[in-house]
């Protein structure tokens, strides 16, 4: 029977209304905390494997299971193998460097100030590039991975190259071989930070314009004036 507009329904009427909702009110209520709870074990699984693999590059999915502390079914909901694991990982290590790089881009940087703010931004990246960097480096005839670390390269290319043009940074080696150089002492400064060494974002940076040319006392004033304009 038909309810006119604006009529007052009966109570039979208002039951099957709240019967019909109801399954769907409790979909809505019941399959956001099911996502959630999905998402929060695939990001604790990603931070877990991301650790792991830092320690042991060999760490099998065993491994990450156990050191997670689930069961490795529960790993394998999420990766259906060790290369999809390692491909969300590297992912993920792209998107955030990609992000803190291009972030720190300022116009009217000089060639220095832009590599200053380049390498603080690296660092604060801290495992998650030096992870892709492993990763890039142990799967080269793989090109999905070293292609995830392109675009930071290529950011890191051209800042140096601009150096070189402008007659700031050394030209004894192409940007492109002082850019895999540059990688390769963050990611030894990374690893010297975990241990009882102090090494900190500006030493890092520090260390990048000594190694492109820059003297060591012209590095350390123009770092301390880049933190010094990012937290002003």
């Amino acid at each position: 029977m038909e309810t006119k507009p604006g009529a007052a329904r009966s109570p039979a009427d208002a039951a099957a209304v709240g019967a019909a909702a109801a399954p769907a009110a409790a979909a809505a209520v019941s399959t956001p905390p099911r996502r959630r709870n999905a998402q929060s074990n695939r990001e604790r699984i990603l931070a877990v494997a991301r650790s792991e693999l830092i320690r042991d590059a060999d760490a099998s999915m065993d491994d990450i299971a156990r050191a997670a502390g689930v069961v490795r079914r529960t790993v394998y909901g999420h990766f259906p193998s060790r290369e999809a694991l390692i491909a969300g990982l590297a992912e993920e290590a792209r998107r955030d460097i990609l992000a803190a790089v291009e972030g720190a881009r300022r116009a009217g940087d000089s060639p220095e100030e832009a590599v200053a703010r380049f390498d603080l931004a690296a660092w604060e990246g801290g495992e998650r590039y030096r992870l892709l960097i492993s990763f890039a480096q142990r799967n080269l005839e793989d090109g999905g991975i070293p292609a995830m670390l392109a675009p930071v390269r290529e950011r890191s290319i051209e800042l140096i190259a601009a150096g070189q043009r402008s007659g700031v940074f050394a030209d004894h080696l192409p940007a492109s071989v002082l850019a895999l150089a540059l990688e390769g002492m963050c990611v030894a400064l990374l690893q010297a930070a975990e241990t009882d060494i102090v090494v900190t974002a500006e030493d890092q940076a520090v260390a990048a314009l000594v190694a492109l040319g820059v003297p060591a006392s012209r590095a350390v004033e123009v770092v301390a004036r880049v933190v010094a304009t990012d937290q002003a």
